[in-house]
């Protein structure tokens, strides 16, 4: 039989649509899923029957408002549900890729759904749970490697509280040394993500923001006027959301070091990096990565999520704890709280242990030569798609031409201009071809933004698949642009008013919510 070889074209898909309610519409009084069996004697006789115990202050004065459903009609509302969305086992996440889409190995996911991980309990006494802290321990050591750092804590959730936690820290080291009034400034970067700024402001410092040269690169000109004997810190993410190295970033920390400042590096994203440059060597005083990015965890919705924070050994005794310890017998969690200078905790346990235990396994697999080969490949695919994008009519890549590292953030600016298309009608018309596209967190620095962050998961045909559905979606703008602004027209997502986005009057975050709010309407 005669193989018919498929050309990269855009991909012929139609999104299922079931018009499917939400679950509590499907509620049906009396209707079980599972019979639950009343306590045997003999326990009911030993323990009693479970609830008379319960004092009657914490017992419900009614029963909780939940769908009953027989077990049939909840496998196909959730099936039905699976083949309304799309994500990174269905289709090509160049869209979010190093941010949360890029491929985990199955068999870490059947690693981690094992009993032994899946019941683990925070509060189990250490003796039960050497095998977990030892992972923990040894990722602590592999992450030390790979950044330069001299100790890491596990307990941050995400990015943004490992960020908060840095500033927690570099305000905590400045009160040590008496200098926590007069430091009150944090400087960072006009390209660097929000949630740098957000949480310096959190812990009370005045934002010092450092805009562009014509390349793109953080002005070094200006951090020399803005930096003092105020600066408390400088935080930054290199590459930029925009992809940009700054390749001066050792004198951008020097001169903060100088004036007597903190450095921080935002890590999230660091898949360009791995075995090629590290946090140390570039002047910084700790980093953050996060494991459901970087090192292969999925982000699931929000969470649970790991943003793995270092320090170098001057900051150790600020790290929030607890931190996981050998003492060459036993694996220990060390609660030293009552340290001066300690942050405290930042979450309420040390962290989500199978999070850590798909990147422990992740690295492990890869070892050091993967780790670097990770970083070329995602190089490698995202200069590719640069070279590709640009070429399409009506794109562009502001700022410094050549090549980026493991994202780019595009423009188009001039397909707009010329045709009055917009990045959100691309993003509703890329729904039309089965994948995903992301613009730009706000505010959109880049006007009309698109970014794409390829990592190392895509193959050559993934991303000719993708820049094909662009390719498509640029002719259609300039030649039949209603098609565009009108889609998607082979999806279930429909068209959004996002007016009533920043009223929180009109937010329905639960069920309970919705039900109030339209009763009362």
């Amino acid at each position: 039989m005669k193989r018919i070889r498929r050309d990269h074209t855009v991909r012929n898909f139609h999104q299922a649509k079931w018009d499917e309610p939400v679950i509590f519409e499907l509620h049906k009084a009396g209707e079980r899923g599972v019979q639950v069996a009343g306590a045997e004697v003999a326990i009911a006789e030993t323990v009693g029957d479970g609830v008379s115990a319960i004092p009657d202050s914490m017992k419900r004065a009614t029963l909780p408002a939940l769908p009953e459903i027989g077990q049939a009609k909840v496998l196909r509302h959730y099936l039905r549900l699976s083949q309304e969305t799309l994500g990174s086992d269905l289709n090509v996440e160049i869209g979010q890729g190093t941010c949360t889409m890029k491929y985990i190995p199955r068999i870490n996911e059947m690693m981690i759904r094992t009993p032994k991980i899946m019941e683990l309990h925070p509060l189990q006494d250490v003796g039960d749970v050497q095998g977990i802290l030892e992972v923990f321990y040894r990722l602590d050591l592999a992450m030390r490697e790979i950044s330069g750092m001299d100790q890491f804590s596990f307990q941050p959730s995400s990015g943004t509280q490992a960020l908060l936690a840095m500033a927690s820290i570099v305000r905590a080291y400045h009160e040590s040394r008496g200098e926590g009034e007069q430091r009150n400034e944090i400087i960072t970067t006009i390209f660097s993500h929000p949630s740098q700024a957000a949480t310096a402001v959190v812990k009370g410092y005045k934002i010092i923001t450092l805009y562009p040269d014509k390349d793109g690169f953080p002005d070094i000109e200006e951090l020399k006027k803005v930096v003092s004997n105020r600066t408390a810190g400088f935080v930054v993410a290199n590459p930029e959301d925009t992809g940009i190295y700054n390749p001066r970033i050792k004198q951008f920390t020097d001169l903060v070091h100088e004036a007597g400042g903190i450095c921080y590096y935002d890590q999230a994203n660091a898949n360009g990096l791995l075995g090629v440059t590290r946090a140390k060597e570039a002047g910084f005083d700790m980093c953050f990565f996060n494991l459901h990015k970087t090192f292969a965890a999925p982000h699931m919705c929000g969470g649970p999520a790991t943003g793995a924070l270092g320090v170098v050994s001057e900051l150790v005794p600020f790290l929030p704890g607890p931190i996981v310890d050998y003492d060459g017998k036993q694996y220990q969690l060390t609660r030293d709280y009552a340290h001066p200078n300690n942050i405290g905790k930042v979450r309420s346990f040390y962290g989500v242990a199978q999070t850590v235990l798909r990147s422990y396994a992740w690295i492990r697999a890869l070892g050091a030569e993967g780790l670097l080969q990770v970083a070329q490949t995602a190089v490698l695919n995202n200069n590719y798609l640069y070279h590709k994008i640009t070429q399409i009519r009506g794109a562009s890549a502001p700022y410094v031409q050549g090549s980026r590292l493991e994202q780019v953030r595009y423009s188009w600016e001039q397909m707009t201009k010329e045709t009055g298309v917009t990045t959100e009608d691309v993003t509703r018309r890329m729904c039309d071809f089965g994948l995903h596209y992301w613009t730009s967190h706000h505010p959109y620095v880049v006007p009309q933004p698109f970014t794409l962050e390829p990592t190392e998961s895509y193959s050559k045909e993934d991303l000719d698949e993708y820049i094909a559905a662009l390719t498509q979606i640029s002719k259609e703008a300039y030649e039949t642009p209603e098609v565009v602004k009108n889609a998607p027209t082979r999806s279930t997502v429909h068209r959004i008013d996002e007016s009533s986005f920043d009223d929180p009057a009109n937010w329905c975050i639960t069920w309970r919510a919705y039900l109030k709010k339209t009763s009362a309407e």
